[in-house]
């Protein structure tokens, strides 16, 4: 049997933004490294900053609870890297050429080194169900009320509410002290929606990893009730 629901005609990757996903030859990497990573990358690329929507993934180690949890780490605050570990930027298509020279250079985090290798090209294809793994939220505030505030932000960007699940809490460490982030479960999107919220993302702070959606396989092993908005 064949089934596709794709409604005839729509758009099924973004034409304008992609991931670029280069190798990474290094070891371990500290847990917080969201602050250290943001200053190298733009350090290298000085024209990220002035990119509205770019961003920058962190970089993650294994996963359990198909991505939606994160096992034990190490107490010295290091996380191992396997092969498959990768640097994900967020980009313009047209800023491709502009990365190119990233291909063999050593980025320095102080206690650690990236070496990094060539670099593939992921589009950003329409799926309906996304994940952050951080948005920058309140400390103060609770799931309900970040929920609401996330759908209310979401309206804004066009992109229709139906299901929103918040995940776990975190802090990303900065000079300037902590930024509070959960993480965000979108589910039930449309094609149209799905691309929209990738391009746009959510909230401040993607050059440090916030707001910047991928992805989600399946909604059930991540709870089987997600909250209705």
């Amino acid at each position: 049997m064949f089934w596709d629901d794709t409604p005839g005609g729509a758009l099924t990757q973004a034409d304008d933004m992609v991931d670029v996903a280069f190798r990474v030859q290094c070891r371990e990497l500290p847990l917080d490294h969201a602050h250290g990573l943001s200053c190298v990358v733009c350090a290298a690329l000085p024209w990220l900053r002035d990119e509205a929507h770019a961003g920058i993934h962190l970089i993650h180690g294994a996963e359990s609870g198909n991505g939606w949890t994160r096992p034990d780490q190490s107490a010295a605050g290091f996380m191992p890297l396997s092969r498959r570990a990768r640097l994900r930027l967020r980009l313009p298509r047209a800023r491709l050429e502009d990365v190119r020279h990233l291909e063999g250079e050593r980025l320095d985090l102080g206690s650690v080194a990236l070496e990094l290798g060539a670099f593939s090209v992921l589009p950003l294809r329409a799926q309906p169900a996304l994940m952050a793994r951080y948005v920058v939220a309140r400390a103060d505030q609770d799931e309900t009320a970040f929920l609401r505030e996330v759908a209310e932000d979401l309206r804004a960007l066009e992109v229709p509410v139906s299901k929103l699940l918040c995940g776990r809490s975190h802090e990303l460490h900065t000079p300037d002290g902590a930024l509070f982030t959960r993480r965000l479960l979108v589910a039930d999107l449309d094609p149209a929606a799905s691309l929209r919220l990738q391009h746009e993302g959510l909230g401040p702070g993607r050059l440090m990893g916030c707001g910047l959606f991928n992805g989600h396989k399946d909604v059930a092993p991540v709870h089987s009730t997600p909250r209705m908005m």
